[in-house]
C-alpha cells in the first residue's frame, strides 16, 4: 500500500483532519521562511494529541539547513520520528541521525542517480524524497516532480514522491511511479499553510481507489 505523508500541519484541527483522512504520516515544517513555518512549542503541543489518540502514525520534522544538534533537540522536544532533511545538508549529516533521517532530493532527469547515491548509506525508509528541481526554492513550490526519473529510482529505493501533488494529479503519479508514498503540502490546502479537509480526503480517497483497482 503507497503511504500517504501530509505535510505543513500548522494546527491540531488540521492535523486531526489528516488523521481522519487516512494519512500514515504527518509532516511539520521548522524552516523559518516557508508559509508552513511551525514554532516548535505548537508542534510538541499537536504531536502530543496525535500520539495519544493515533499511536501508530509517524511524524515527521522537515528542516533546511539546521545544525543536527538543533534538529536532534527538536526531534526529541516534539517526539518527532524522523527528520526530513530539505536543503543542502551533505551524506555525513544524514548518517549523523542513525536512521532517522532522510533527505530530500530536487531531481532533475540528468542527475537522478548521482543525486541520490551518495545518501545511501544510512538504510531508512523512506530512503528519500523526491522533489522538483526549482531554482530557490527548497520545496513547496507546487511544481511537479519530473516522474519518469522519480519512476526509475522507484524501482530500486522506497521514495517519498513530492512536488506539485494534488487530488487530481496523484492517482496518475502513483501508477506511473510506484513510490513507497506520496508527499503533499499546498496541494490540499486553501490558502497558505491551511489545510482543506476535503482536498486531505479527496487525496487519499485517489490514492486508495488506484490501490483497490489493482
Amino acid at each position: 500500500m503507497t503511504k500517504i505523508k501530509i505535510c505543513g500541519i500548522k494546527t491540531v484541527t488540521d492535523a486531526l483532519a489528516a488523521m481522519d483522512a487516512g494519512a500514515d504520516l504527518i509532516g511539520f515544517n521548522f524552516y523559518p521562511k516557508s508559509p508552513r513555518y511551525i514554532e516548535k512549542e505548537t508542534c510538541a503541543k499537536i504531536t502530543s494529541v496525535l500520539k495519544r489518540e493515533h499511536s501508530n502514525i509517524k511524524l515527521v520534522g522537515v528542516f533546511v539547513n539546521s545544525s543536527v544538534e538543533e534538529v536532534k533537540y527538536i526531534l526529541d522536544t516534539c517526539s518527532l520520528d524522523l527528520a526530513q532533511l530539505h536543503g543542502d545538508e551533505t551524506p555525513e549529516m544524514v548518517e549523523a541521525f542513525n536512521g532517522k533521517a532522510f533527505k530530500a532530493i530536487r531531481l532533475s532527469a540528468q542527475s537522478a542517480e548521482t543525486s541520490v547515491y551518495p545518501f545511501l548509506k544510512s538504510v531508512t525508509i523512506p530512503a528519500f524524497l523526491i522533489d522538483a528541481a526549482v531554482k530557490g526554492v527548497y520545496g513547496g513550490s507546487g511544481v511537479t516532480a519530473d516522474w519518469s526519473a522519480a519512476a526509475e529510482l522507484a524501482k530500486k529505493y522506497p521514495l517519498l514522491l513530492a512536488g506539485g501533488l494534488t487530488p487530481e494529479n496523484v492517482a496518475d503519479a502513483v501508477w506511473q511511479v510506484k513510490p513507497w508514498g506520496v508527499d503533499v503540502a499546498s496541494g490540499v490546502e486553501s490558502g497558505a499553510g491551511k489545510k482543506d479537509a476535503a482536498k486531505m480526503s479527496a487525496f487519499v480517497k485517489a490514492v486508495k481507489r488506484l490501490e483497490i483497482g489493482k
